[in-house]
């Protein structure tokens, strides 16, 4: 029995209908008016609210692999996932980052033979697994990449849930004091530098198809990999397309944000400016990495008119590694765990996105021209 909760959300939805042929689902959200018209005859369908710890118990119970797609994250942190394992099961979460990571491990080792799998979406997630492949790639250059550029973001609708988070990576009302990454700061020379970066309003980024806001933000998870791997330097980008988001992001340090009312006004502000940056337009999201050294360079482009699609996308393949024995108990990053060549191949065949890389020999000043070719 594999339980998704939130499984009426942008994301659940989607992973529903990608593990619609793994096995029995248990379908769970607060409100299960959606969840029946597309649950199949052997599904079940469970109203569930993870804030209530008797609920989310029975959810879980009887469950071999809880997939959590509820949010926000900063609100659930480790709830859902302590839920999962007291009941047996293992546990995949579409965020749940360092957070929720630092809680499961400090109450010690999870259950015996259990996992808990953590930022198996987008950003987290698929980001580090393509920063991964880009490193194995390189494994044959004669020096080592030392920096890493990554932007991310599109023109698409924005959920509750997704604005909540963007609140927070703004540290704009950040909840309970701990910042989602650290807004301006850059890696440098192999540490953090805070304010090394600036908010640009009107950028022109390669592979995006028009001027975009960018907003630095150096994740925990960017933060990580530039350790692990050596980098020297590396940078995060927040991209944000839409005319309406950019004006509202321009005032949000001028808006009030300190009690839930002002919050949830500013949430739904975000929503309704993403609504209207939409309207008549073509959505899309990209996530373009580049990793480069002193004699070459490789960019990663993924594509994709649906980031939510491809943020369910990755979350099965970390279901399906679970099932298939491929992930060692303990917990764990979706994005040091996956395999990334298998993982982006499956999420390409599935057609969540369109993977390209493109390359080619490094000179001062810049990348020069480049190579096309398909993953």
């Amino acid at each position: 029995m594999i339980g998704i909760l939130g499984a009426s959300g942008a994301v659940g939805r989607h992973a529903t209908a990608a593990l619609a042929a793994d096995g029995p689902l248990r379908l769970g959200a607060r409100r299960t008016e959606a969840l029946r018209n597309h649950a199949r005859t052997d599904d079940e369908v469970r109203a569930v609210d993870a804030t209530d710890p008797g609920s989310l118990a029975a959810f879980c119970a009887g469950c071999s692999v809880v997939l959590n797609c509820a949010g926000p994250s900063y609100a659930l942190k480790e709830t859902v996932a302590l839920a999962a394992l007291a009941a047996g099961a293992d546990y995949v979460d579409v965020l749940g980052d360092d957070p929720v990571h630092e809680a499961l491990t400090a109450t010690g080792p999870v259950p015996a033979g259990r996992s808990a799998v953590l930022s198996a979406g987008t950003v987290p997630g698929l980001s580090r697994l393509a920063h991964r492949l880009l490193t194995e790639s390189a494994a044959g250059d004669r020096t080592r990449p030392t920096r890493l550029v990554a932007h991310a973001g599109g023109l698409e609708h924005a959920t509750g849930t997704v604005a909540a988070d963007i609140l927070l990576s703004l540290r704009v009302g950040g909840a309970g004091g701990e910042p989602y990454g650290h807004p301006l700061a850059a890696w440098r020379q192999g540490r953090r530098v805070p304010r090394a970066l600036r908010i640009e309003e009107s950028a022109e980024v390669p592979y995006f198809p028009a001027p975009v806001a960018r907003q630095p933000l150096l994740t925990a998870e960017i933060e990580r990999a530039a350790r692990v791997e050596g980098l020297d330097d590396a940078e995060w980008y927040n991209v944000f397309p839409g005319s309406q988001v950019r004006a509202l992001f321009s005032a949000l340090p001028t808006l009030p944000a300190d009690t839930p009312e002002q919050r949830a006004e500013l949430i739904d502000r975000i929503v309704r400016a993403g609504a209207t940056d939409l309207a008549g337009a073509e959505p899309y999201y990209r996530l373009v990495l580049t990793l480069s050294g002193a004699e070459r360079w490789r960019t990663l482009v993924v594509r994709t008119d649906d980031s939510y699609r491809l943020t369910a996308a990755v979350a099965v393949q970390a279901v399906r590694a679970l099932a298939a024995g491929g992930i060692a108990p303990g917990v764990h990053f979706a994005g040091e765990v996956l395999d990334p060549a298998p993982t982006i191949a499956a999420l390409e065949r599935g057609g969540a996105g369109e993977f390209l890389v493109h390359e080619g020999a490094a000179e001062p000043g810049g990348h020069g021209g480049f190579e096309d070719g398909e993953l």
